[in-house]
């Protein structure tokens, strides 16, 4: 499952809890239409900055530049970029090192595997950084370098069929257990099951268990969001009427809230206004369609990815999900139907830092993305994970980034084995940690960091996700983590970046911190190409910015640590110190 931090993280936090709440209260006596019509003044309009502002895609004859953010603009939405030391910013230290550190320097190709969502090969900000197969010519439909996979110029799909579709939803891995092993075990007790079954209904128990308790937790989200959304539309017109504007923004609000007399509704509209703020939300309307956007997917997770007879597979894809040795399936649409989390990864690793368009990638030209799609929405199959890692392998790739997660892993073996083989070719895999705010050492999820023989992969780093201040909520509160398992945090909150359409936006998740610390390692391999995977994950490790801040552990209910307790590191990447780190160490060999 993609580690995306759904539109629950501040910008819709809100919809879940207080407003919810609130909203029931103020309907026992009134409508939100009713208690706002003789109350809201006037506000004067302020300007809506949208998180993802349209840009018209580039003519094919004469390209113009998009109308996105400006540099400046960028830059302060950027703030990932900035250094700990000079902007007091648990940053990365990007713009610094650039600007003191590698200036003058020449930097060597690096391919970057994106294995995701899927990648929008047309973007501004990403096309002339896309990975371009020298082997193969494209659309002649002859596997011309041979490698199995026929037309792969930018990539490979595993979620594809032949005949061009492909999957975009899946099912869960506990769907699929339960799908499996229901036949046999439902409403058996241990008793009833044979010693050679016993480990296939430990599993489909845990796997019954997890399913239940999703479906249970996405029903209710889905009445939740419906009641929330009701609530926000009747505010929304009501203000709209009363204050004669098109659009509600924060300014808007504010005053709204200034002037209502039910003090349930004032608490409403201000814990609206600081959520829009904080989550860059630039009215209600925006609100209103990340909502739609939310309960469509949850919707689909209930019609599909819980449904045990749904098996978009067999249909599209036609290949044997239990067959880990075969290969070549699938097709080159390395985009898919939804390639907005794929999009956002692969600008925040090497988004174009020259054009003075939209965003800055941390790694500059000539690293390159390749993309493999294999994440749905929904879980990833073990064999697809396993592929997609042998295919950027073999076709060049030094980095992989892996921003995807889940609770089971059947085929864990095969994944284990494409690991080995990524190691035995020099390849980092960068593996974000997930969103669940669980103790890795506690409760696992997948891909693992260690094998299942207990040791740890040399070439694996695995990533949490931190925030813009050096204080209480360092750690994002989605985060996972572990003394053990984590090996460094990196920025995952309020990351902006490339999203579908030549548009940018916002996005929070260990699926950003990841990337953030592949483009670290991807500018290492530029700019000391003798790195070794090994020297990667050392130096990354090494030198991170430790911190001791006393912060909430996330889960865990206002319970604090010092920060350096939650990974192995206790620390944030930085590349400012990682380049320099890499240069001594250069210096030393000559």
């Amino acid at each position: 499952m993609l580690l995306i931090q759904p539109a629950s993280w501040p910008r819709v936090a809100l919809a879940s809890s207080l407003l919810l709440a609130t909203s029931c209260r103020v309907a026992q006596t009134t409508t939100p239409a009713q208690a706002v019509a003789s109350t809201v003044t006037s506000a004067p309009a302020a300007p809506v900055a949208p998180v993802t502002p349209d840009v018209p895609a580039p003519a094919s004859t004469a390209p113009t530049p998009p109308a996105g953010p400006t540099v400046a603009e960028a830059a302060q939405a950027q703030w990932y970029l900035r250094d700990p030391q000079l902007d007091k910013t648990p940053g990365t230290g990007t713009t610094r090192t650039y600007a003191e550190l590698l200036k003058g320097r020449t930097p060597a190709p690096v391919i970057v595997a994106v294995i995701d969502s899927g990648i929008d090969t047309a973007h501004v900000d990403l096309k002339p950084v896309l990975w371009r197969n020298p082997g193969e010519i494209p659309g002649n439909g002859i596997d011309d370098d041979h490698n199995g996979y026929i037309d792969d110029v930018h990539g490979w799909n595993f979620l594809g069929g032949k005949d061009g579709r492909n999957i975009s939803v899946e099912t869960l891995e506990s769907t699929r257990i339960v799908a499996k092993y229901g036949p046999r075990f439902a409403g058996k007790t241990s008793a009833q099951i044979k010693p050679t079954e016993r480990a296939d209904y430990s599993l489909y128990l845990k796997a019954k268990k997890a399913y239940d308790a999703k479906r249970k937790e996405l029903t209710g989200e889905v009445g939740q969001f419906d009641q929330t959304k009701s609530f926000i539309t009747q505010l929304t017109a009501a203000i709209k009427e009363k204050a004669g504007v098109t659009k509600v923004d924060t300014t808007t609000l504010r005053v709204a809230a200034a002037n209502i007399p039910s003090e349930d509704l004032k608490g409403a509209l201000l814990s609206l206004y600081q959520n829009m703020k904080q989550g860059g939300i630039g009215d209600t309307d925006a609100l209103l369609a990340e909502l739609d956007t939310e309960m469509k997917d949850q919707r689909e997770q209930l019609d599909y990815s819980m449904n045990t007879k749904f098996n978009a597979r067999a249909e599209i894809v036609g290949d044997n999900p239990d067959d880990v040795d075969q290969r070549n399936y699938g097709n080159n649409d390395v985009m898919g139907p939804d390639a907005l989390h794929g999009t956002h990864v692969a600008g925040i690793i090497a988004a174009v830092r020259s054009n003075d368009i939209g965003v800055q990638g941390i790694a500059a030209t000539p690293v390159q993305v390749m993309s493999v799609r294999t994440v749905p929405n929904g879980d990833e199959r073990d064999k697809d994970v396993a592929n997609a890692i042998r295919y950027a392998v073999d076709n060049g790739a030094q980095i992989i980034n892996m921003s995807f997660g889940k609770e089971f892993s059947p085929q864990r073996p095969a994944v284990e084995a494409a690991y080995k083989y990524a190691a035995s070719k020099n390849v980092l895999l960068v593996h974000a940690a997930g969103n669940e705010d669980d103790n890795l050492d506690v409760t696992p999820h997948y891909p693992s960091s260690y094998y299942l023989n207990g040791t740890t992969p040399p070439n694996l780093l695995t990533i949490g996700a931190s925030g813009p201040q050096d204080d209480e909520n360092l750690p994002a509160s989605f985060s996972n983590y572990s003394k053990r398992q984590v090996d460094v945090f990196a920025p995952g909150v309020g990351i902006f970046s490339t999203l579908p359409g030549n548009k940018y936006g916002m996005e929070s998740g260990t699926s950003m911190a990841s990337p953030v610390t592949a483009g670290v390692a991807a500018v290492l391999k530029s700019y000391f190409p003798s790195l070794t995977a090994v020297d990667l994950k050392r130096i990354i490790r090494q030198s991170a910015q430790v911190h001791h801040t006393q912060v909430l552990v996330p889960g865990e209910d206002g319970k604090k640590a010092d920060f350096s307790t939650l990974s192995a590191t206790g620390g944030v990447v930085d590349l400012y110190e990682a380049v320099r780190l890499a240069s001594q160490e250069a210096a030393a060999k000559k």
